[in-house]
């Protein structure tokens, strides 16, 4: 176990003495009947514990009241009711339940030395955080596709992007995400974890709980969930990657510069969202247990847990007229209420 200095040492070695001490040891026994993980969190680096509790509850006061702002303006103001502000709508409720599903725990973890967590507990955030993270990589997707009919038919748009085929894509991202969060918890269930309970990592995540199986016959299981989260990862970046592609090929046969800068305006702030997201999850998912570095690991996961979906709605309204003149349209009719 990492240490830095006595103090830190002395932590580690009552926390693993409480953890054996719990029940009566055996070496070889398979811990599949143990109730509880312990998360280690950020305990490690304890001078660091403050500072990450700040910036944590910082980014999700900003997530919730940023993504609560874009959901009301969504809703109230009839300029915003097209299907990009529409899938912009999901894409806020998406990122404030995911961190939602992260943070509470993280923050009761960065307040003590280590975390006992129910195994119930921990299977309910690992199906949940697994749900919402899948759901938001393929309406990423969509919302790529969405770019591209706007900016290479644009005369056809109004009629291609009909309010049905909204919704239809819409529930598609969310049953998609519940889909792959269900079949992943199935599959991991099945597999028995052996040692003692500590998971280097502030929450329930998949490959930090893939590092805690046993070997030899689940090695089939742990190639289906691999190969699950290659579909759930890889089939949509190649969606929005094929987007995105005929979107500059649109753009490089436009005449006019005020048209290219409108084409460039519109789809950059959902790719900057999409660079923020795919590459650290990515990194996260798309590589075998065995090779999954968890000190590194956790940091990845706490950016793209906590700090992109703060910065979404940044992204998305900084350079947009539309929302802002929706929020000042909102704040004028409040002020005049």
């Amino acid at each position: 176990l990492p240490a830095q200095g006595p103090g830190p040492c002395l932590v580690w070695g009552l926390l693993l003495s409480n953890l054996i001490c719990k029940r009566d040891y055996n070496p070889q026994a398979n811990y599949s009947t143990e109730e509880r993980f312990l998360l280690l969190g950020f305990s490690d680096w304890p001078s660091l514990q403050p500072v990450l509790f700040a910036l944590v509850l910082l980014c999700y006061l900003l997530t919730l009241t940023g993504n609560s702002v874009l959901v009301l303006l969504a809703v109230r103001d009839p300029r915003l009711h097209t299907p990009m502000y529409y899938f912009l709508c999901h894409l806020a409720l998406v990122d404030a339940g995911f961190t939602t599903s992260v943070v509470p725990p993280l923050l009761a973890n960065l307040r003590r030395p280590a975390f006992w967590l129910p195994r119930s507990h921990c299977t309910a955030q690992l199906c949940a955080s697994l749900a919402l993270g899948s759901a938001e990589c393929v309406l990423l997707a969509v919302m790529a596709l969405d770019r591209a009919a706007a900016v290479c038919l644009p005369l056809r748009y109004a009629g291609l992007a009909s309010a049905r085929l909204c919704r239809a894509l819409a529930s598609a991202s969310w049953l998609g995400g519940l889909t792959n969060s269900v079949a992943q918890t199935a599959l991991l269930a099945e597999r028995p974890l052996c040692g003692p309970r500590l998971l280097d990592h502030f929450i329930c995540e998949l490959p930090a709980l893939l590092k805690l199986a046993c070997g030899g016959d689940g090695d089939t299981t742990e190639n289906q969930m691999f190969a699950a989260r290659v579909v759930i990862l890889l089939l949509p970046s190649a969606v929005i990657l094929a987007s995105y592609g005929a979107v500059a090929r649109a753009v490089c046969c436009m005449r006019s510069s005020g048209g290219r800068r409108r084409a460039v305006g519109t789809c950059g702030s959902h790719l900057t969202a999409v660079c923020l997201f795919y590459g650290s999850a990515i990194y996260t998912y798309l590589q075998p247990a065995q090779r999954y570095n968890q000190a590194r690991g956790k940091f990845i996961s706490l950016f793209y847990t906590v700090v992109t979906p703060a910065l979404n709605p940044l992204i998305y309204t900084l350079r947009n007229k539309e929302v802002k003149g929706a929020a000042r349209r909102l704040l004028w009719s409040l002020g005049r209420g």
